[in-house]
Formats: C-alpha cells, structure tokens, sequence
C-alpha cells in the first residue's frame, strides 16, 4: 500500500504541478503581459547595486554595458568585496571613463548580502536595483521596472520588482538546457506564483527594490546563503508587493559544468531549506495565508526528491533479488511525464520568445531535460538535505561561480 502511494505521488505530483504552471502562466500572459507596459510617469533616481567578488573577467564588460542604459537618472556603485584577483584595479581604472560609477573597495569577504548592505548607505537613489557582476540590464530595463514603484494607480506597496534573465552563454548543452530551464521553468513559474498572489523568490541577478521597504524589513539576512530568497519573504510577510516583469531583460553567464551546476543548485536549495526554517511562523496569522501555497510548494518538492529516491531503491533491490522487473507501467509513466514536460516547454517559449529571437532556435535542447535535470535537481535536493543540520555561520560568503565558457 505505501509503494504504491509512493508511485502515485512521484508519478502525479510533476504532472499536475506542470499543469498549474502552464494555466498560470498563460493566466499571467492574457492579464498582464498582453496590456501595454505601464507608462513611465516619472524617472526617480535609481541606484545600481553591483557586488563583486574575483570578478576581473566580467566587471568591465557589465559596467560598460550597464552605462548604455536608456534611462535618464541613475547610478552604478561597483562594490568589491574581498577579491583575490584584481577586479579592485580594474574598476578602479574605470572611474575616470563613467560619470556615473562609484567604488567601495571592501578588503574582506563578508558575502554578498553585506556587500548589498554597505552599497544601500552609499545609495542616492529611492529605488535600488541588484545586478550580478557578470550580468548586465539591456537598455531599456528600467523603463519597465521602474513604472511599477511610480504609477500613481496601486504602487505604494510594492516593494520589489523582478526581472526575466536571459542566458547569454550557449556554447554547451548544459548551457542550452539552462536556457530552456530560465524560460520554460524559473519564467513560468514566477508568472504562475504572481497569479495566486506571492512570488517565492525574486532573481538576485535582476531585482529593483524601494529602499524604503527594504528598510521596513530590516534588509537582507547576512547569515542566509541565498540572500534574494530571504529578503522576497521578508517583504511579503511585511505585505509589500513583489512583482515579476518579463520585460526587464538582464543577460547572465550560466554554468557550463556538472560541478558547477551541482554547486549552484545546491546553493539554492539550502536557500529554500533555510526558508522553510526560518519562516514555518507564517502559518500562526491568516494575514500571511496568500504565503501558504508557495511554502507548501517547497515542502512537497523536498518530500518528490525523498519519496523518488526510496522508489527507485526499492525497484533496483526489487531487480537485484527478484531477477525480474516489470518495466512497463514505469516506461508508459515516464514517457507521459516527458510529454507533459515538452508541452509545458513549448507553452512557456511561446509565451517568452519575443524576448529572446534565438530561444525556439535552442528548444531541441529542451527534449533532454526530463530524462536527466530532473534527476540532477532531485539528488542536489537529497544532498543538500544535511545542510539543514550544520551550523550556521555569522556571515555567508561567497566563492567564485562557474561563469562558463565565453
């Protein structure tokens, strides 16, 4: 009886979470993205937060990039963070070439929350946006994020908007997948989290903030590895909205090797873990009830991960002592679970395409995603499961990514 509870929640959970997100986010499509972007009534000061660590390979190609910006009011204030490597030099050579970019040169590595933290009390702006250094906005991001914080109809609670990241590396096929991941997956899903009212997490290497609710919500949590994650709930819980705009294109660099990709996602879902340690109270108010469907998503995404690595045991001791395996419901299983899969690519391409004209060049990639990133992401999630046991440090530091290849 518990095998085959175990079967039916593995098999049917995917295919129904699938099917959530595709009527979500055509749902988010036909009631936002559909409308004209919301007019630009005014263009306060924004302040572009970027933190950097070892990142003399990327920092001049961002801030360059970052300057072409079409908008008329803003700043860039480069925040090194402890670099081993000369990204201090480099940017520091950049100075007399940008009117608009501003240094703080930190000797140790604190992370990037604190970074973040130091280059808000620099800040001139009412509205910061967070880039990742080896990212950068397209030219006319800020006229689509910044609307949502001035619009004189619904924008004084909101508190944070999030971008769209767009994969700029396609080189490998690991890369593809990402690509198809950001589009088919992570946009999907934060269109369909907007829909029932909270969105789990904004994107840390795209996100525009109003200062003052960061200052409401005490700002980002220093000790959490995954400062984005953590600061989105604190705002929630605080009731500022937090918003998803597609339009705000920021191009990333993704990992193009397995260890990378393994360290990044288990970054992430320690960050999740984290939440869901930090912010089980949310269940003690029904003020915070709009959060309850995005907590207990990632409660059963954990408990998929557990119950698909006992099924998969129990069918290989199965093989090993019985000698037999009856394959076929598996096979069908499988192969229904890819279908679903596809179709929920093709539904989130066609609805993120006209940001990126070489996306539906890539999707063959995409037929490789569930029959191993599912697997990927389900081991990252048991592996990181430990995680939730170690100490805490004081401060979450960091250490130099995968950029892939350029």
């Amino acid at each position: 009886m518990l095998l085959r509870l175990l079967e039916i929640f593995v098999f049917w959970y995917p295919a129904v979470m699938s099917v959530m997100w595709m009527v979500g986010g055509i749902m988010f499509y036909l009631t936002n993205e559909k409308k004209k972007p919301i007019p630009l009534y005014e263009t306060p000061m924004v302040s572009i937060l970027v933190p950097c660590f070892n990142e003399a390979e990327t920092i001049e190609k961002t801030v360059e990039e970052l300057s072409k910006i079409r908008y008329p009011n803003f700043e860039i204030i480069a925040i090194n963070d402890g670099s081993s490597d000369n990204t201090s030099e480099i940017v520091l050579s950049l100075l007399p070439k940008y009117h608009n970019l501003r240094f703080i040169d930190l000797k140790e590595n604190n992370g990037k929350a604190n970074a973040l933290y130091l280059g808000l009390l620099a800040s001139k702006g009412e509205i910061l946006v967070g880039v990742d250094s080896d990212s950068y906005l397209t030219p006319d991001a800020l006229n689509y994020m910044v609307p949502h914080f001035t619009t004189p109809f619904n924008s004084e609670r909101v508190g944070a908007v999030t971008g769209n990241p767009r994969v700029r590396n396609r080189n490998s096929l690991l890369a593809k997948l990402q690509l198809c991941e950001y589009a088919s997956i992570i946009s999907l899903i934060k269109r369909t989290q907007r829909i029932w009212g909270k969105v789990m997490t904004v994107s840390g290497v795209v996100v525009a903030f109003r200062k003052r609710a960061l200052m409401d919500c005490r700002l980002w949590d220093r000790d959490m590895i995954t400062e984005d994650i953590g600061v989105t709930w604190k705002l929630e819980k605080k009731f500022w909205d937090v918003r998803y705009e597609p339009r705000a294109l920021c191009m990333m660099l993704v990992p193009e090797t397995i260890k990378g990709l393994f360290n990044q996602r288990k970054r992430w879902t320690r960050g999740g873990m984290e939440i869901l340690r930090r912010h089980g109270n949310i269940f003690k108010s029904w003020k915070t009830r709009r959060m309850f469907t995005i907590y207990l998503e990632q409660i059963l995404t954990i408990l998929w991960a557990i119950c698909w690595l006992i099924l998969t045991i129990l069918l290989v001791i199965g093989l090993i002592f019985n000698g037999t395996w009856d394959a076929l419901p598996y096979i069908w299983k499988s192969l229904f679970l890819s279908l679903v899969c596809l179709i929920q690519f093709f539904v989130a391409m066609a609805l993120d395409r006209k940001y990126d004209e070489k996306l539906m060049k890539n999707a063959i990639a995409a037929i490789w995603y569930p029959f191993c990133y599912w697997y990927i992401n389900a081991i990252v999630v048991i592996c990181s499961l430990p995680l939730l046991l170690g100490k805490k440090k004081k401060l979450a530091t960091w250490e130099s990514p995968d950029r892939g290849l350029q």
